[in-house]
């Protein structure tokens, strides 16, 4: 064996420092895991706030599916505005008045029809057809799911 100071038998491998560990964290992962879990918080919250103020469409959207005349529909259109609505403005509206808030409120237009069966349904004998019910039917289900409560 040569004893030269130069001689390569004499390097060594480069002696790697040991890996950084995970744990315990920086200071500042634990500031963005608070923002993080702050804003979790916040948009469960808002969602479950939304999904308890939609519980009334739920409601009459379940009862829609049990209603079998113009009547029945008519009231649970009018319960499900006074859910939304204040009911001094509500209550007092009648006939084409009462037709025209609900048109307002909706997107989807309400159809001669519907109108018909809403106005004079209400006062004509239970035995409607079915096509005809099923048209006051969609209309009613697409205005609880869609109606927009009025601004105040």
């Amino acid at each position: 064996m040569n004893e030269d100071a130069t001689s390569l038998e004499r390097l060594h491998d480069i002696t790697v420092p040991p890996a950084v560990p995970w744990w315990p964290l920086a200071p500042g992962w634990y500031v963005v895991s608070a923002a993080v879990l702050a804003i979790l918080a916040y948009l469960a919250h808002r969602a479950w706030k939304n999904w308890q103020s939609q519980a009334y469409r739920r409601r009459a959207l379940a009862e829609l599916e049990t209603a079998t005349d113009p009547t029945a529909i008519a009231e649970l259109l009018r319960r499900t505005a006074l859910a939304v609505a204040p009911r001094a403005s509500i209550a007092g509206m009648r006939g084409e008045r009462w037709l025209d808030w609900l048109a307002a409120q909706s997107p989807q237009t309400l159809t001669d029809p519907v109108r018909r069966q809403l106005v004079a349904g209400v006062y004509a004998r239970p035995s409607t057809s079915s096509a005809d019910l099923t048209a006051l039917r969609e209309f009613a289900a697409a205005w609880i799911m869609t109606h927009q409560p009025p601004q105040t």
